[in-house]
Formats: structure tokens, C-alpha cells, sequence
């Protein structure tokens, strides 16, 4: 069977949207299995649905990319956005045609066709996903570099390249997940253009006629299919082969933090797609972290004790799905600044994402370091709430409690691995986390529910602060905690709903 190109697609009967060839309008530094799910996507529907007629020209951010796999296939690849819409089952298939090339600039001849894409008058976007490590400002970069070793440091040298040239400023959209993305990555452009000793018009250039959006972006993206019956299935099916083939979740959004002129430049809202402009992503990070994190954080752990082991069979648990929701509506959407139905709506795809029949999705994967992602996605939601009402939010109370019971239940080891617990399934199971967190756990291993729920909100290190001095959280934790450990997980949550 033949490798997917576009003589290959027309042979197999293909019949969906396919655009052969338009202007280069984007240089996206990424060609991983995320950006081509996500960007790559919507800029794909937007030639459909608004013809925006424009094309991806990818560049590798490091040596050992997949620039050969994508120009073999003349940028095709074949898209698999599978889960759950409104509580039906979705498996939709694209094959994606925005991809127009990709470049290794590691390489000397790619490193001049990527300068020669900076300075045409047809690129408008510049759109990065270089992992958090990636914007990062490295002095030992040069100008002459061919190419600069860092990211931010690269896309100086196209800046440079393009404002030499006489070209219009370009919109920078940064992906990467860290705080403030596109921001720190201007930053990090000022900070070569000052080493370099670069001319003052160029200064003003990129701060002035560039545009730096922060952005947010939330799709799960498993990647690859790594069945092999069902690979050899989707080829037959397909009429081809496609190594580059990717799978995400239907649900997918991109917040986009920037001028209002903005919305009408980017093909996004004509095509009908949700990826909305906005003055500051901050509210919808915040929206991110404390539901859809949140959500995961605060069930999972009791779900696990309960004996359940991926989030999807929760999601059919009537008391487990009725505990999330009641956290979720009840104690942490109402600390939120966003409009309420903008939250609900979020809320309510959390559902459909967390009961996606293609992804099995452990809860242990989730566990990981639960200490600080409970301070970080429940504790200010519970700290808000105790505020705003004067009273206790009992399923954050209740999740803070499960917390404390997954590290400490029936304890056997502390290893190299992690710290040893046995659950009343019967199996083992390993606990991950900060070595001194697994150390104090291991300590008070034969504490009763009072005394440790003492020492772990009392612990400052754990915490920045002692929960023992909110009135009343240590008795009610120390109460759910017991009845986790007499009669189950499942009880604690289900005496929150009564």
C-alpha cells in the first residue's frame, strides 16, 4: 500500500476538503503531534469555511525532526479528532491539507529557504509550540548563527530577516504552556536584539508593528494509534499509508489574548471556530486550572481508593460524577470571574472530555504529584469560597481528605520509586510526589485521622500557609478522612450529596 501524498489521496476516493496550494501565511515553529492537531487544524477548516486560502510552512525546532516524513508526503497527514459532543460519540476524520512543507534550518540550504519565507510578503503569522523549556534567552546565541541554537533567538534572526526586507509586522502566536507565553517571548527577543546591538528601527519594529499574544490552548492529544489492528484497519479503510497520522480530543479551544482588531484579521471567527480573542487570557487559564484540572484533581484520588482505575469508568458512576458536579457548580464556579454561562458551558464539556470512550485515561497518571496540584487547582477555589460564604466547600473539604487518605492508606514501603500503599482492591500501588513529601507520609504512617490531618495542614511547606487555622477544616477533614478509612471513598462522597 502507498504512502499518503496528494496522487495517493485522489486514487483512494478521498472526498473530503483538500486545498493543493495557496501562499505560505504562517512559519510555525513546531511540527509535533499538538500543533498539527490543534493550529494545523483550525487553520485547515478556516480555508473551508472562510477561504482564507493560506498555507503552514513548518520549521523543526530542533535537528531531528520530521521534516522528512512531512515533505514525503507533500504535508499531508490524516486527522482523527475522536470523544464525546453533547453525549454522543464523535470519531471524525480530516485529512489535513494546510501543510505545505516543513524545514530543518539545522540544515544550511532549509536554514535560507526559512529566511526566504521571512521576508515574503505573504507570511502574516508566526506560530510557535517549542515546549515550556523552549522560550528561553540563551547568550551564548549569535546572530550569525545559522541558526540561532534557542527558539526566541531563531525567530529574532527571522524578525531581523524580514524587517531588512521591508515587510509588514507579523501577528506571534506562542503555545507553549507556561504563564504569559507571548510576553516572555518578547522578552526574550528584546533581550537579543540588545546583545546583538541591533539598529533601534528593528527595536521598534518588533515591539510596535509585531504583535506578541499570550495564548491559551486546551485539546488533549494522544498522538499517535498504537494498535496495530486498528492501524492496519484505518489503512485499509483508508486506501493508504500514514505514518503521520494523529488523533485529539473533538473538544478543542484556543484563547487568544490580543487587540480587538485582531479577531477580524485571523480567519477563526468567520470560519464559526472557538478561538476567541480576548483583552487577557489570565480568566480563562484560571477557568482551565480550577474546573477542568480541578475537576480531575479533586475526584480521582477517591475514585482510585474506591476502586476505580480510568477516568471514563467515573464518569459512569452515578455518586462519583454527582460529587464532581456538585464541586464543580456548587464550589468552584462561584469563585470564578468569567460570566457564569461561559463557566457552565465549560463545565458541561467536561463530562463528554472526561468520559472520551477512545482514551483510557488512568487515574494514577493523574495522581502524580497530587500534594502540589492540589495547592495549586483546589486550594485557592476552597480559600475563595470559605471567603466569600464564611462557611466550608464539604466536596473540596471531602477531596482534601481522599488526598491525605491515597497517601497514607495501609502504607508498606518507601522505595526509590515511591512511596508503597495497598488499597482494599487488594493491589499495591506506588505514590509519586516530592521526595519530602513521600518522606513525611512515610513518617506517620501509623497516625489515626486526627493526628495526621493535623500534621498535614498544619505543614507550611506543603501548604505556604497552616489550613489548620480555617475554622473548622481540620475537624471536618479529619471527619471524612475517618470515614474513608472505615467505610470507603464512595461513602465520603455520597454523604457530600445528601
Amino acid at each position: 500500500m502507498e504512502k499518503l501524498n496528494y496522487e495517493v489521496l485522489k486514487k483512494s476516493g478521498y472526498d473530503g476538503y483538500i486545498l493543493e496550494d495557496a501562499p505560505e501565511k504562517v512559519l510555525q515553529f513546531g511540527e509535533g503531534n499538538f500543533l498539527r492537531a490543534f493550529a494545523d487544524y483550525w487553520f485547515d477548516v478556516s480555508n473551508e469555511k472562510a477561504g482564507w486560502n493560506g498555507k503552514c510552512c513548518l520549521v523543526t525546532p530542533i535537528s531531528a525532526g520530521l521534516a522528512n516524513f512531512i515533505n514525503e508526503q507533500e504535508g499531508l497527514y490524516t486527522l482523527y479528532l475522536r470523544g464525546r459532543e453533547n453525549g454522543e460519540k464523535v470519531d471524525y476524520k480530516r485529512v489535513i491539507s494546510v501543510v505545505s512543507r516543513c524545514l530543518n534550518p539545522y540544515d544550511n540550504e532549509d536554514f535560507d529557504k526559512m529566511m526566504e519565507v521571512a521576508r515574503s510578503k505573504d507570511l502574516e503569522y508566526v506560530v510557535s509550540n517549542t515546549t515550556e523549556a523552549g522560550i528561553v534567552y540563551d547568550p551564548a546565541c549569535e546572530l550569525n548563527d545559522r541558526p540561532a541554537s534557542s527558539f526566541p533567538g531563531k525567530l529574532t534572526q527571522v524578525l531581523y530577516e524580514r524587517w531588512k526586507a521591508g515587510q509588514s509586522g507579523l501577528v506571534i502566536l506562542s503555545c507553549e504552556l507556561i504563564d504569559n507565553n507571548g510576553k516572555e517571548l518578547l522578552k526574550c527577543v528584546n533581550s537579543y536584539i540588545d546583545q546583538w546591538k541591533l539598529e533601534d528601527g528593528f527595536k521598534k519594529y518588533v515591539n510596535e508593528e509585531c504583535t506578541f499574544c499570550s495564548t491559551l490552548v486546551d485539546r488533549i492529544v494522544p498522538g499517535r494509534i498504537r494498535d496495530p489492528q486498528e492501524v492496519a484497519r484505518l489503512e485499509e479503510e483508508n486506501g493508504y499509508v500514514d505514518p503521520l497520522t494523529d488523533v485529539g480530543e473533538v473538544f478543542g479551544v484556543w484563547n487568544i489574548e490580543g487587540p480587538a482588531w485582531l479577531e477580524d484579521k485571523l480567519p477563526f471567527k468567520k470560519a464559526g471556530l472557538n478561538c476567541p480573542v480576548v483583552p487577557d487570557v489570565t480568566p480563562y487559564k484560571k477557568r482551565k486550572v480550577r474546573i477542568l484540572n480541578g475537576a480531575h484533581t479533586g475526584f480521582v484520588l477517591g475514585a482510585y481508593l474506591g476502586g476505580f482505575d480510568i477516568v471514563r469508568d467515573c464518569m459512569e458512576n452515578d455518586t462519583i460524577l454527582n460529587f464532581m458536579n456538585k464541586m464543580l457548580y456548587d464550589e468552584i464556579i462561584p469563585t470564578l470571574p468569567l460570566d457564569r454561562k461561559d463557566l457552565t458551558d465549560f463545565a458541561a464539556a467536561v463530562k463528554d472530555r472526561f468520559n472520551n470512550p477512545f482514551v483510557n485515561h488512568e487515574l494514577m497518571s493523574i495522581s502524580l504529584n497530587s500534594t502540589s496540584k492540589w495547592k495549586a487547582r483546589n486550594l485557592p477555589s476552597f480559600l475563595e469560597y470559605f471567603e466569600a460564604n464564611g462557611k466550608l466547600p464539604q466536596c473540596l473539604v471531602t477531596s482534601f481528605a481522599a488526598y491525605m487518605a491515597f497517601y497514607s492508606n495501609d502504607i508498606q514501603e518507601l522505595g526509590e520509586r515511591g512511596l508503597v500503599c495497598k488499597r482494599s482492591k487488594g493491589n499495591e500501588y506506588t505514590v509519586s510526589d516530592d521526595r519530602n513529601v513521600l518522606e513525611f507520609y512515610y513518617a506517620h504512617r501509623n497516625d489515626d485521622a486526627e493526628t495526621l490531618a493535623h500534621a498535614v495542614m498544619s505543614n507550611k511547606d506543603f501548604w505556604d500557609c497552616d489550613l489548620t487555622q480555617i475554622e473548622g477544616f481540620e475537624a471536618a477533614a479529619a471527619k471524612a478522612l475517618k470515614v474513608i478509612r472505615e467505610e470507603g471513598a464512595l461513602k465520603a462522597y455520597a454523604l457530600c450529596l445528601e
